[in-house]
């Protein structure tokens, strides 16, 4: 799709480095959000050129920072279509070292449910009439199949995710008469993020074993779908949580 813009928050590593690259590669205009980690957005920039990526800080908790990050995209590209909230807020699957209920705090849900809900809020709350404007509006975050099937206990990052499609839904029962659509993409833990980095290969043998496939999904599986969701041809759906995770939970 000639012309199209997508934001992508969290587009410096591992996943939504992998949405940046294959929307890019589709010939969408991608803004390559970062908030500590500015290297990986700036290979897509080197690799591409700035008429076809730019890449800019923000936090998304910070409504003042997204609105910045909306005003460098109009700036560089004149029009928002596409925005994708991949943005994962200081947490790694570590198995070895996941708090138990007997010790996790409100503060680790907070810190997830402000990098999930708000930064979901924040993102969509600074595009949304630039989105109204579009032929083609997408709103798409990304979730997980953890709230489905919890192979492990990640308890404040799962129930921050099941948080955000409840935000999703809610989103695309309002936005639907703007043409916008709004769905979640949840994959099974992803082989290999910078965030999965620490997961044992223990575990991803478990998952493996218990996918219909017999296999992890990769970042470029889940990417693939995002690019899907974020093309004219998903016009007809919408307030969808669609798993990819090679059949290791059944919808």
């Amino acid at each position: 799709m000639k012309n199209a813009v997508a934001i992508v928050t969290g587009a410096s590593r591992g996943l939504g480095h992998e949405i940046a690259r294959q929307l890019v590669q589709k010939n969408y205009h991608v803004v390559a959000n970062y908030y500590n980690t500015p290297s990986g957005a700036q290979q897509l920039v080197d690799e591409f050129g700035v008429n076809r990526v730019i890449a800019v800080k923000a936090d998304v908790r910070n409504k003042e920072e997204m609105t910045h990050l909306h005003e460098e995209t109009i700036k560089a590209f004149g029009q928002v279509d596409v925005i994708i909230h991949n943005a994962l807020i200081n947490f790694k699957f570590d198995p070895t070292k996941q708090l138990d209920l007997a010790h996790i705090s409100w503060e680790n849900y907070l810190t997830q449910l402000e990098g999930s809900v708000q930064g979901a809020l924040h993102l969509l709350q600074t595009n949304l009439e630039s989105l109204k404007k579009s032929e083609n509006p997408r709103f798409i975050a990304i979730g997980t199949n953890l709230f489905q099937s919890p192979v492990v206990p990640y308890h404040e990052y799962t129930t921050g995710k099941g948080a955000l499609l409840g935000f999703m839904r809610n989103c695309a029962a309002e936005l639907g008469k703007f043409g916008i659509t709004c769905n979640m993409v949840s994959g099974g833990l992803l082989k290999t993020t910078d965030a999965s980095s620490v997961t044992t290969p223990e575990v991803f043998d478990l998952i493996a074993q218990v996918t219909a496939l017999k296999r992890v999904t990769t970042p470029s599986d889940l990417a693939e779908m995002v690019c899907f969701l974020a093309g004219k041809e998903s016009k007809g759906i919408s307030g969808q949580n669609i798993v990819v995770d090679s059949g290791q939970t059944f919808n």
